[in-house]
Formats: C-alpha cells, structure tokens, sequence
C-alpha cells in the first residue's frame, strides 16, 4: 500500500508529509540545534551534563584535529567503538563534521568479531574506551586502521574525580597491559582540536552518513549504507509522531524541554537514532546510562531526574520492574514509553502501566530502515499486540513466495519503501539486489498481516534470525564459528523461547570424535563471540536432521523443543 493510505488513520496533530529538503545533511540538523537550544542541556553522564553549546565546542574540536592532524578525507571511515559514555556523541558528530562516515562498532565484539567489520569497512580511524585496548592491539595489523584515539571513563570529569575513576575502573575491569605507540588520548584531541578551527565540508542527502553492521546468511555482518538522506528522513519521521495531540490540542513532546533516558546502546541503530538523531532535532536531554545491567545503579540515576521518556526493550522492562526501588521512583512527568528491538510481552506492557502510568507504545523496524519503519499512536490510541502503523512517507505491503502482493488481512513476507530505506549494503551489491528491487521495496524476511484498518502484525520471521534481547542473532554466524573447532564434525544453531532475553541461542552439536565436553565448546564460544551470541544450550547429538541433499534442517531442530 501506498503511503497515503495511512493518512486518515494517524492521530490528530501527526501530519501526513514531511519536508524531506528541510535539512540538506545530519550536520546541518545537529549546528542548528546546538545554535538554538545553546544553554539547555544536551547529554549528561557519570555527573557531568554538556549543554549543547559545550557539545558543539567540543565536536568542533574533534572535527578540526581530525582535519589537521591527519590525512583522512571526506567519505573515508571511522569505527567508533564505545559505550553509552559522553565521548560517543563528541565523536560521531564530531566525525560527521568532518565529512567521514562513522562505523558505529560494538564495544562488547571479540577480536574475531572486530577483525571483520574494521576490514570490511576499510576503516582507517578507530575511537574506543581504553578496556577494550588488549583486542584493539591484538587485531590492529589486519586491519588499515593507522589512526587511533582512545577515550577514558574519566575524561570529561573534573581531574581528580577524572583519575579515581579511570584508576577504579581499571583495576575493577582487571585491565592487561597491551602497547599500541601511536595511540593519541581523547583529552589531547580535544585540547589540541580547541586551537584550531574546523573547515566546513559540504555534505549532501546522498552521502553516506553511517555504516551500520547487520549480521547476514552468509555469517559474516554486512554494513548497511545509511545516508545522511535516510537519517534525517527517519528524525522527521518519528518527530511527526511526537506531534500527536491531546484532548486540549497540547502536543505529545514539547521541544527543549524534555528528559530522555537513554539505557540502550548507542551503537545500536535504534538508540543511535532515537537519541542522537531524533532528540537532537527537538532540543531535548539524553541522560546516558553506561551500564543498565546494574540495575540498582540505573534506578538510583533515575531518581535524580524528573524523566518524561525512554527507550527500552521487553527484557529491560522487565528487570526494572522486578527491583523493589522501582516502583518508589516519581512517574508523574513520564510521557513516553517506546519498546523496539524485539516482541513486547503482553503482561510486561500491562504491568508497566500500573506502575508508572505511562503506557508502552511498541514499533517495528530494522537496522536496513534506519531504522523505524511503523509505530504505535501513543496513549489510549495505541493497540497491544501490533507494531501500529507505518511512518509518515513509508509504504508497506506484504507479498506471497513468488513478491505478488496480497490483499489486506493476508499474511506474508513484509516489504517496506521510504524515505529511511538504506541506499544499500558495503561493497555487496548481490546481496543489496536480494532485499532491494529497482522499485525501492526492502524485502524485511518478516511475516505480516496489515489489518483492514493499517495496523501490522508481525506474525513470523521468515528468516532463521534470532533475537536475543533486541540484538539480532544470525546462526550461520554461531555455525561457522563453531565449525572451526577441530573437534566439530556438524553443528546447528535455533532460537529458543526465553524468560529473560526474549529469545536464547540452543546449539547442537555433533562432534568429531569422542572426549568433546559441553565446558570445553562453552569455553570457545565465549572466546569467539560476542555475550549475547554464545550459546545458552549445547546439546551433544550423534547426527542432525538433514535435507537429501545435506542441508541441516532448523526447523525439526526447533520442532523438537515446542
């Protein structure tokens, strides 16, 4: 269906359009903020908040030391590898700045993991938090990377208070020596950055603005292109959600006014475009958590603020509620409740709205979108059970095995066109051309029904993809790693239902002679995968359900366990 199907049936106060040349770049976007909501505060964490003036001081020197200080050019590559710490927003918009795309890499990836997707992207730069240095020196000379900058805890604290927490850290992280020699520091690249002045690069919507890492069949991550085009789509997208009105004709989010708290990683593109890129277009104040594991810790953060929205996940939601100082928190400001990333729970979504009074409103969309492609209305308008309705200017259908679409009320594979739809993936045009056709349509691998009324149900995954608390989890990936062992003769990987993430990795395992031990794979998987990759399962079999022509059949494996 085309987009204005969906016109009619958007809240009142959300507009059926958008301007997609209002802005002509992410920067363009991110200097006016800085320039209009100068005194308010911009991002705060581990007691410091930078306003978006000092933001803006601190991306321009960023900018500029990146300018004068080496030879990378507009188009070239920058990992960024770092939690939810202040130093990621300096980074990627001080990158931006600079005309280079950001490859936004996640701080918690194994060597192996990080070996890949800074040689795929061809990055020649790297930002990471000074933990992750041993993996750093350790796939450094497969890489091209020639520059590094390497952030601390501490570097935006008061000096003191700045080396007690860089030495707590690190003697409670257990750091290991590790000698990377042209390493420069972050706090030199701001000082030095603060001298000279950055030289404006002229950007356009076409221009890659981020590559963004999704897993893929074949095992190996695939960096989908999003342009700056797509990204400041999606901000004018969700920002014409937050136009919905109320009874009295007050909009849903008031601009430069709002606290957001921000738990969920950055690096991921559903933070990164919530609280990056939306936020940033209103003006409002992202309160970073760097660790919402330790869930006491991140409700003693939250009593500090009179918060009026977050993102979040089932999974999240759920741990918050279970700790008995949640419900002592003050909710009466809280506006805005958005879960992504992976299936909302029917209680979870009723019990949060008993405890805080703010209802869940859950949405759909993929790292390929940029990444949302439908959201809920908010308030009593939402439906529990649906991933609402698309965003202003995106077109939804679902087609049958052979892409004829189908009518209303049918069920198929979902495909999604707009403004958001990535121009691609890196340097993998085959692979572009099996989800992108030449009418723009991203085949998403996911079984929808869009009801007579537009809302769209997700009913299935058409793909084997996993989904571990909201990161997707591809078992040709868990396969091939596993397959390296020299004791593994066959193994297969399936997503299993789990209480706390959602869904859970159960691999089974055929091995390749006797004396293979479940600690021994454990072991090895927890060395060549990222946390939420490993295994939660391992079943040793002595052989695996196969196809005549030998390809191992997932989904008897998954019959076995319903």
């Amino acid at each position: 269906m085309q987009p204005e199907f969906w016109n009619d049936k958007r809240p009142v106060g959300v507009p059926g359009h958008i301007d997609l040349h209002a802005w002509h770049s992410v920067v363009e976007v991110f200097e006016r903020s800085c320039r209009t909501f100068a005194e308010r505060p911009a991002f705060s964490n581990l007691g410091v908040t930078l306003t978006y003036a000092e933001l803006d001081r601190h991306c321009a020197a960023f900018a500029a030391w990146l300018q004068q200080n080496t030879d990378l050019r507009p188009g070239d590559r920058i990992a960024v590898q770092l939690p939810n710490v202040l130093q990621y927003p300096i980074a990627v918009f001080g990158a931006l700045r600079a005309g280079l795309v950001v490859v936004n890499t996640n701080p918690l990836y194994t060597p192996r993991e990080m070996r890949h997707q800074f040689k795929d992207s061809g990055a020649r730069a790297l930002v990471y938090l000074n933990l992750f240095g041993p993996n750093v020196e350790e796939v450094l000379a497969d890489t091209d990377i020639q520059y590094l900058i390497e952030a601390k805890m501490g570097d935006l604290l008061p000096s003191v208070k700045g080396w007690l927490v860089n030495s707590l850290v690190s003697y409670k992280k257990k750091l290991t020596a590790y000698r990377l020699p042209q390493v420069v520091s972050f706090k030199t690249v701001l000082y030095e950055g603060l001298r000279g002045q950055v030289s404006p690069v002229t950007l356009s919507l076409d221009d890659i603005a981020v590559l963004q890492y999704t897993g893929g069949t074949t095992g190996l991550a695939k960096g989908a292109m999003l342009s700056h085009g797509n990204l400041v789509a999606n901000m004018l997208q969700v920002h014409a959600c937050f136009q919905q009105q109320d009874a009295r004709g007050a909009t849903l989010l008031d601009e430069g006014q709002e606290v957001m708290i921000a738990p969920l990683p950055l690096y991921h593109v559903y933070a990164f475009t919530a609280n990056c890129m939306c936020m940033m277009l209103t003006g409002n104040h992202n309160v970073l958590i760097t660790n919402p594991r330790d869930i006491a810790g991140f409700i003693k953060e939250l009593k500090k603020w009179r918060f009026s929205a977050m993102i979040g996940l089932n999974t999240l939601f759920v741990a918050l509620m279970e700790h008995p100082e949640f419900r002592l928190l003050d909710f009466s400001s809280l506006k805005v409740t958005n879960s992504g990333g992976t299936a909302l729970v029917k209680s979870t979504a009723e019990r949060w709205q008993r405890v805080t009074g703010c209802r869940i409103i859950e949405g759909y969309g993929l790292t390929e979108t940029s990444p949302v492609a439908c959201t809920n209305p908010y308030g009593s308008l939402g439906r529990l059970g649906t991933v609402g309705i698309p965003v202003v200017g995106t077109g939804l259908k679902v087609v049958d095995e052979l892409g004829v679409e189908l009518p209303l009320g049918e069920s198929g594979e979902l495909c999604v066109r707009g403004p958001q739809v990535m121009q691609g993936y890196w340097r993998q045009p085959e692979a572009s051309r099996e989800v992108l056709d030449a009418q723009g349509w991203l085949k998403t691998g996911d079984i929808a029904v869009i009801d007579p009324d537009g809302f769209v149900r997700i009913v299935d995954r058409k793909k084997d993809m996993i989904i571990v608390s909201g990161f997707n989890v591809y078992p040709n990936e868990i396969e091939d790693v596993v397959m390296a062992h020299p004791k593994v003769a066959q193994c297969a990987a399936i997503g299993v239902a789990d209480e706390r993430t959602g869904e859970a990795v159960k691999l089974f395992v055929v091995p390749r002679e006797p004396g293979l031990g479940l600690e021994e794979l454990k072991a090895y998987c927890k060395a060549n995968l990222t946390g939420y990759k490993v295994p939660k399962n391992i079943v040793l079999r002595s052989s695996l359900p196969m196809t005549p022509v030998g390809k191992i059949l997932r989904r008897e494996l998954r019959d076995t366990v319903e």
